[in-house]
């Protein structure tokens, strides 16, 4: 303190010393720094990979790359979008028996660093599992079908499929997973879309072309990490 009070003087031993400004930056500096150490982050740090371990890996893999057809790969996901659905979840917003009780555990930082975890995994290739539907869930992923008013899927997640932090990456997603999806947005089981522009669109999908597109989309490229 010694930078701040310079000498002491007066019959009541008042303090002399920096005034105005400088005592404001003092403070300010010493509040900021209290602050700093207070913070739990400065503490302690979340263990991503148990968590992982613990909480995910069962059914996505430690990586994110689920090998089960019916669940989704979390790798490569936007770390925006995958904290969404994961506190979604967590809230009841999206349905899910398996994985609400699971999230119900976890703090919202724990869940923002599984997001950030699998964000950074690369995802690995699709499994087509009917390749005669491609051409077809092409077009429609392309060009949309104008005779139903539906818009392209390329619209919201991009030509390749990489998506944006508001839409999911669907390259190279596992076919049973999309077409299940679709399916709850069609018949409104999922309503946590933004601005219900999944609900609205799929509406208006046949099942052929629900069906082709989940074909077409497991057989994207895989974009790279950091897109």
């Amino acid at each position: 303190m010694s930078c701040f009070i310079e000498s002491h003087g007066g019959p009541s031993g008042a303090v002399k010393g920096r005034s105005g400004p400088e005592k404001r930056v003092g403070a300010l500096v010493l509040a900021a720094l209290a602050a700093l150490f207070a913070t739990p982050l400065f503490a302690q740090t979340t263990d991503v990979d148990r968590l992982i371990t613990d909480s995910c890996a069962t059914c996505h893999t430690q990586t994110g790359n689920s090998l089960a057809p019916p669940f989704p790969k979390l790798a490569g996901l936007s770390a925006e979008y995958l904290a969404k659905q994961l506190r979604d979840v967590r809230s009841g917003a999206r349905k899910s028996e398996i994985m609400q009780p699971i999230l119900g555990d976890l703090s919202r930082g724990e869940i923002q660093a599984i997001a950030n975890y699998f964000s950074r995994q690369q995802r690995t290739p699709g499994i087509v599992t009917n390749p005669k539907l491609i051409a077809a869930g092409e077009r429609v992923y392309l060009e949309g079908n104008k005779e139903n008013g539906v818009p392209a899927c390329a619209g919201c997640h991009t030509k390749t499929g990489a998506g944006a932090p508001r839409f999911p990456m669907i390259a190279a997603q596992n076919a049973e997973y999309v077409i299940q999806q679709l399916r709850n947005f069609r018949s409104g089981e999922r309503t946590n879309d933004f601005g219900m522009l999944m609900r609205t669109t799929v509406s208006r999908l046949t099942d052929d072309e629900i069906q082709a597109v989940a074909q077409y989309v497991a057989s994207m490229p895989v974009p790279p990490v950091g897109r």
